[in-house]
């Protein structure tokens, strides 16, 4: 429905203000359950039409949105989560992780426990390779905090997936550049950074933070992977609600202080959101003017355009922290393109933003709440046509193959398919609903850049899944199972011919490029 003039009919009226005073009352309610407040957009110098605008154009970008939470002045003006993914439910932060890792450090600084000029070989004396190379004597806290630990290339991935004392490991690999003068993302450095938290606290990062940072915050329910010797993982693994990184990005817009007190030391907060190394001097001022990679990092933290800084996770997890706006963005996804992501902020969010109050506008108002209401991702389309009797109660014996899985069994019934999967050392039972969500939980592990880590997932609950499926003709079935702790999906898209089986097996971030071929035979 396209609204062209202000003026109104009277049926029309009666329409939009109940509208308005639903969403009204579903701002208060949430500002009497959290620690965040809510308020009317247009109190706090919002467009309601911006935001809306800002909704349809994520409609129509590669990225696929999964929250978002937008703060002015200390309040929600706007949330939304596209179904599946729920408010109650945590998400991977990927490399959002780091920013609360850097905060562990600076309440640890703050405690007098270490200092940023701290030698990294004075806090692991027992560690340390046969010969202490220069560079290698030179890093220091501030060093790795900055992304300037002087490796090259990142060795994240390999040491990770290989060996099970990730902080030898470091300690033993080559510095090419003098520390603090190069920059290099590095996550294996992030990982030093909360071995370091653990060993002059005794404290996982995870625990240490509890009173300090999320029991101030009202965060609960949060959990962080661990590596072989219980240390966590520091670079990623952390998983939060919106609502938690949204309060993260608050305490830092207000410089540590929280309901007026002063949680994190405001001097921290300056020191870990100001711009410590430019990642590519070598750039020219105009290709380092439209990137937000090009601005400069700080600790465990990236500066953007518009003087804003963020935390910033793989495939778009953001934490967009505007002083300027006196405003806040948390948004999780999973993206082909984080610049493309960040530039509907800049490009929607960014001027609905205006200096004092707006007049109020209902119509506008009540526009945003169906929009909101509406976020959904797309369902696969039931075929009604297909019967399912020749799979049912089936199973279909694997070849031999490295993902260690030995069969599928199915069986479909009101149009639930349930999937027994068989693998060398585990059975899965995955339920799949005829164009809805079938919520579930599961132990088996879903697709993630950081998988073959070793120790991943230990100490974690079973993870949250959707799954729905869809036949696309009477021979191929296709499970679609999203992680929806996670940024992502499976697709296995299963091919019935006689006796004969396949299977190809997609994970989202890989869609087009990699399948997993899977070919077996019924046992019956």
């Amino acid at each position: 429905m396209k609204f062209q003039t202000i003026s109104m009919s009277y049926k029309m009226k009666a329409l939009i203000i109940p509208f308005a005073v639903f969403f009204l009352s579903v701002q208060l309610t949430a500002q009497k359950n959290s620690a965040l407040p809510g308020s009317i957009p247009e109190s706090e110098g919002v467009s309601s039409e911006g935001i809306t605008n800002f909704l349809n154009a994520t409609g129509k970008s590669k990225t696929e949105f999964h929250s978002f939470m937008m703060l002015r002045h200390g309040k929600v003006v706007a949330e939304g989560w596209w179904n599946p993914y729920a408010r109650g439910l945590k998400h991977t932060l990927y490399s959002c992780s780091k920013s609360f890792t850097a905060t562990a450090i600076g309440f640890a600084v703050s405690e007098k426990r270490l200092s940023v000029d701290d030698k990294v070989i004075s806090l692991f004396p027992d560690e340390l390779p046969d010969t202490v190379s220069n560079f290698l004597s030179l890093l220091t806290v501030k060093d790795v905090l900055s992304m300037s630990d002087g490796q090259d290339p990142d060795p994240t991935g390999s040491v990770v997936s290989r060996d099970s004392n990730w902080v030898r490991s470091f300690l033993a690999l080559p510095i090419l550049y003098k520390p603090g003068t190069k920059f290099l993302y590095n996550s294996l450095g992030t990982y030093m950074l909360s071995a370091i938290v653990q060993k002059v606290t005794g404290q996982k990062v995870i625990d240490y933070l509890k009173p300090r940072l999320f029991d101030p915050l009202g965060i609960t329910g949060m959990d962080w992977e661990v590596d072989p010797k219980g240390i966590n993982t520091g670079g990623w693994g952390l998983r939060l609600k919106t609502e938690d990184m949204a309060k993260f990005g608050q305490l830092f817009l207000q410089k540590g202080k929280w309901k007026g007190k002063a949680i994190l030391p405001e001097a921290w907060v300056e020191e870990a959101s100001t711009l410590k190394i430019v990642q590519h001097p070598e750039y020219s001022q105009a290709r380092r003017d439209s990137s937000d990679w090009e601005q400069g990092y700080c600790y465990q933290m990236w500066r953007c355009r518009h003087n804003a800084y963020r935390g910033d996770g793989a495939f778009g997890q953001f934490i967009i922290v505007m002083p300027d706006q006196d405003a806040v963005v948390a948004i999780t996804a999973e993206t082909p393109n984080m610049q493309e992501e960040i530039n509907l902020v800049w490009e929607y969010l960014l001027p609905a933003m205006h200096d004092g109050k707006l007049p109020r506008n209902d119509i506008a108002a009540a526009k945003l709440r169906q929009k909101i209401a509406s976020l959904a991702l797309q369902l696969p389309v039931k075929n009604n046509r297909l019967t399912a009797s020749r799979i049912t109660n089936k199973t279909f014996l694997l070849e031999q193959n490295d993902q260690h899985l030995k069969g599928y069994s199915f069986n479909i019934k009101d149009n639930i398919c349930e999937l027994t999967v068989h693998t060398d050392t585990a059975t899965y039972k995955l339920n799949f609903g005829a164009s809805k969500w079938q919520m579930g939980q599961t132990t088996k592990k879903g697709p993630s850049l950081v998988s073959a880590a070793k120790a991943s997932y230990v100490g974690l609950p079973a993870l949250k899944i959707a799954g729905s499926y869809r036949w696309i003709d009477e021979h191929t079935i296709e499970l679609l199972l999203r992680y929806i702790e996670s940024p992502h999906t499976e697709k296995i898209t299963c091919h019935f011919d006689g006796n004969q089986f396949s299977a190809d097996i997609e994970n989202s971030f890989e869609y087009g490029r990699r399948k997993i071929n899977l070919k077996g035979r019924s046992s019956q």
